[in-house]
């Protein structure tokens, strides 16, 4: 497993939760969250950009933040949770082959379920 995830868990709208992503390897740069709700299409939540900026999805912006601390673990801070972002969210990252090429791999994926 090259990404995990932890930080997933049911709670109430309204709530907060930080989600973390921790890499297996030195070879592989965090980059994102995306998430894939109940019988729907996985989608971009946030995502670091090739300059170092972020990205945010419409429906989370203002309520959701995108971080990397020093050792490359990757954090979601999401706050005002609402029903409708009950998905398992999965991170996103680039495995470097050599100095120019990398391939895409993801985690495993952690619950997250909003509900009163």
């Amino acid at each position: 497993v090259q990404l995990v995830e932890s930080g997933g868990g049911l709670v109430q709208p309204g709530s907060s939760l930080r989600l973390s992503c921790t890499r297996s390897s030195f070879a592989i740069n965090p980059m994102g969250w995306y998430r894939q709700p109940p019988g729907g299409q996985r989608e971009l939540v946030a995502t670091f950009t090739a300059t170092g900026g972020t990205t945010y999805a419409d429906s989370v912006k203002g309520r959701f933040t995108i971080s990397r601390d020093n050792a490359m673990t990757m954090h979601l801070q999401m706050n005002s949770l609402k029903p409708e972002d009950t998905a398992v969210y999965y991170c996103n990252g680039h495995q470097w082959q050599d100095s120019y090429s990398y391939v895409e791999v993801w985690g495993q994926g952690t619950l997250v379920t909003v509900s009163p």
